[in-house]
């Protein structure tokens, strides 16, 4: 149980604001590096690990193994014309990569690579490895990932063309079903860490990691973070099939390497953030840090913070490689019906055995009063959908009765549809039987048009 000074204390962050001005320019150039470098690596990793999977070889000619491939793409995405359409709204479609790219940034500001209170020195200056923290530092993560959003949704809307806007609206509905589902399990996190602050949620998980506590939240992150980077298999906005390259259709050369630029760096993001709530943070692996004293002290826990983080990135390379794109009412229906409903009656149960616990209720009583809720919950849902479907079974066979004495009309709506199971189709009118179509001779009287005998008649006349 988190009592309310252990709680103050876990929020303590006098460690940050005390640097000066080249040291946080120092970190702050390191968070932009490791950003840059892990987004190279990760282009480079999943053309690889594909191209594995595929039994292809992958790149191998830029640099060892092909290492600078992801270089050499970045140098002749600068170099390639820049091309501005006739109809686009010049400001909104040039700002509208800078807006998807500066906030994929923003937000490593507040993660932590390692322990605030064990500072590593920097030329002789002791700090924390960390840019800065918050009290509200989930929030901040929260408000720069939708402000991301608006630069896809621009650029859909100042392209002036038709399918880059419907990537864009496509983005922005995906956007506003999977958030919901992502507040709500950050807010399980909350509930048993005490705290916003990126710093005390790591410190919160020194016992147990949340992946242990929290596994619905977890699982419902990673579902909304795969759908928030617009990735396969929801990268809707973006659908070649459909949508010929979605919102970004209209773009070349550096705005269109912004765009890309911006889904690698909030992948990195998003698996950062995933990792500090769930993960342990820059923490060691249980293994390790059972045997070893010293694995979460100096610079090793950046160690542990990377390899986390690319296990995280190899998982979004395995689900492009292995998932087809779903359809987009699949996409809404997973996001409205599914992610949503289960992580708000996951919230109240995590909050209900929180309750508990502050109660000091024993912990065998919690488990006895959250299953009997549970069990009270499904059996209820269980007499509900029968008499449910006892309705819907009448309404059902009703309505067949009604369609099949009804007739059919195979132009209802002014289109053509077909019959369903149990309709046929009205006679075709003036249509002779097989029989006498069977007996037709060419040449006979019922092979003459009506107009080549009217002539004949007239003729005759």
């Amino acid at each position: 149980m988190i009592s309310q000074v252990q709680v103050l204390a876990a929020e303590d962050l006098s460690m940050f604001g005390h640097d000066p001005w080249w040291l946080v320019l120092i970190k702050a150039v390191f968070c932009f590096a490791f950003l840059m470098v892990t987004v190279l690596f990760s282009i480079v990793w999943e053309r690889k690990v594909v191209a594995w999977m595929q039994l292809r070889i992958g790149p191998n000619r830029h640099g060892p193994w092909g290492l600078l491939q992801s270089l050499a793409d970045g140098v002749k995405l600068m170099l390639k014309e820049d091309v501005i359409v006739k109809r686009a709204d010049k400001v909104v479609y040039i700002l509208a990569p800078i807006i998807a790219a500066i906030p994929a940034f923003m937000a490593i500001a507040v993660i932590p690579f390692g322990p605030a209170d064990n500072q590593v020195s920097i030329f002789g200056h002791r700090t924390a490895m960390q840019l800065t923290d918050l009290p509200i530092a989930m929030l901040y993560v929260l408000a720069v990932a939708s402000v991301g959003i608006y630069g896809i949704v621009l650029a859909g809307w100042s392209s002036g063309s038709t399918y880059p806007l419907l990537g864009g609206l496509r983005s922005c509905a995906q956007m506003i079903s999977y958030e919901i589902a992502m507040g709500a399990a950050f807010a399980s996190v909350f509930l048993y860490s005490g705290s916003m602050s990126t710093s005390a949620i790591v410190e919160a998980q020194a016992d147990r990691w949340y992946i242990l506590l929290l596994p619905v939240s977890f699982i419902i992150y990673v579902v909304t973070m795969v759908g928030e980077t617009n990735r396969a298999p929801f990268d809707m906005p973006e659908s070649e099939g459909d949508l010929v390259g979605g919102f970004n259709t209209e773009y070349s050369s550096i705005k269109f390497a912004l765009f890309m630029l911006a889904e690698y760096v909030n992948m990195v993001t998003v698996s950062a953030v995933s990792v500090t709530l769930f993960l342990g943070g820059w923490r060691a692996p249980y293994p390790i840090s059972a045997f070893w004293e010293g694995a979460n002290q100096g610079w090793w826990p950046l160690l542990w913070f990377v390899l986390k983080v690319q296990l995280l990135l190899f998982f979004f390379i395995w689900l492009r490689g292995t998932l087809p794109r779903v359809r987009y009412d699949q996409l809404m229906k997973l996001g409205w019906k599914v992610l949503i409903p289960v992580s708000v009656v996951w919230l109240m149960l995590v909050a209900t055995v929180r309750a508990l616990r502050n109660e000091n209720y024993d912990f065998q009583q919690i488990v006895l009063y959250v299953a009997g809720a549970v069990l009270s919950l499904l059996v209820l849902s269980y007499v509900v959908d029968l008499f449910r479907g006892d309705k819907e079974k009448k309404e059902r066979a009703v309505r067949e009765a009604e369609e099949a004495a009804a007739p059919f009309d195979p132009m209802a709506g002014g289109y053509p549809v077909p019959p369903l199971p149990g309709q046929s189709l009205p006679p075709v009118p003036r249509r002779r039987p097989r029989r006498e179509r069977e007996l037709i001779v060419s040449g006979g009287p019922d092979t003459v048009s009506e107009g080549s005998r009217e002539g004949k008649e007239g003729d005759g006349v």
